[in-house]
């Protein structure tokens, strides 16, 4: 595995969100890739400080939304990709994302070319989207 999962203590976000988040992440810019694995339940909550039931609730629901598989005796890996979600359901949280992404950084004083100049700067540095 060659990235890091990092929480925050003190966030709003619970810490088995920012799990899920961060492997999510990691697998949509391909640090993480079908077949790899993740970290034991143990291994994973003695690293980050947590308690087991944490992750565990962490990589349930990674498995439940399709991220990875869970292998008896094995352990975790990364699911091959299948779209789960209907064509309105993927533009309904694109636009969800969106939204909270543009209020944010108009919140911190963005200007409009700004935003899509940092956009376009970022999809060119994650190399596997294609147009």
């Amino acid at each position: 595995m060659n990235f890091q999962i990092n929480i925050l203590l003190g966030s709003d976000v619970p810490i088995y969100r920012q799990i899920v988040e961060q492997v999510k992440h990691a697998v949509a810019i391909a640090a993480l890739k079908e077949g790899d694995s993740l970290p034991s339940i143990r291994s994973l909550a003695n690293r980050l400080v947590v308690n087991h039931n944490t992750v565990a609730k962490a990589y349930n629901l990674l498995v439940a939304e399709g991220i990875a598989r869970s292998e008896k005796g094995r352990g975790l890996f990364i699911a091959t990709h299948r779209n789960l979600y209907s064509k309105e359901e993927l533009r309904r949280r694109f636009n969800e994302s969106a939204d909270r992404f543009v209020g944010d950084v108009l919140m911190l004083g963005f200007k409009k070319s700004e935003i899509i100049e940092g956009i376009q700067s970022r999809l060119a540095d994650v190399a596997i989207l294609k147009d």
